[in-house]
């Protein structure tokens, strides 16, 4: 992935999760994540209303490789989970920072987060 391009406006985790600074937030995984699994065929996803924390595994995302864990970026509620990418698992792969989105969370706390500039450097891209 040597020409590797991480949006700069979003900011990432050690765990290849990225998160936007909207309100609520949007948290999904990188495309450095999507194509380490290859085809992505499951997301198992938090629910509406549940509280998640920073730090802790949250779900899990099934592919033809593996099961990876989903953590969260941040503590907060989530408040909307895409329903898209659940019923077609594929999105995540095509577009990890777009339609690709996991959840949208009500967030009281951010985690350690790196910027695109340190997960770049981190991922070696």
């Amino acid at each position: 992935m040597a020409d590797a391009t991480f949006p700069a406006q979003l900011q990432y985790t050690v765990e290849h999760e990225w998160l936007d600074g909207s309100d609520p937030a949007v948290v999904g995984i990188t495309s450095t994540a999507a194509e380490a699994l290859g085809d992505i065929v499951y997301l198992e996803l938090p629910a509406v209303g549940d509280d998640i924390t920073a730090g802790t595994v949250i779900g899990e995302i099934e592919s033809t490789k593996s099961v990876s864990e989903l953590y969260s970026p941040v503590t907060g509620t989530v408040v909307a989970v895409n329903d898209a990418a659940v019923d077609d698992p594929s999105l995540v792969n095509s577009d990890p920072f777009g339609e690709g989105w996991l959840l949208k969370v009500d967030v009281s706390e951010v985690g350690p987060v790196l910027t695109a500039e340190e997960y770049q450097a981190q991922v070696g891209a």
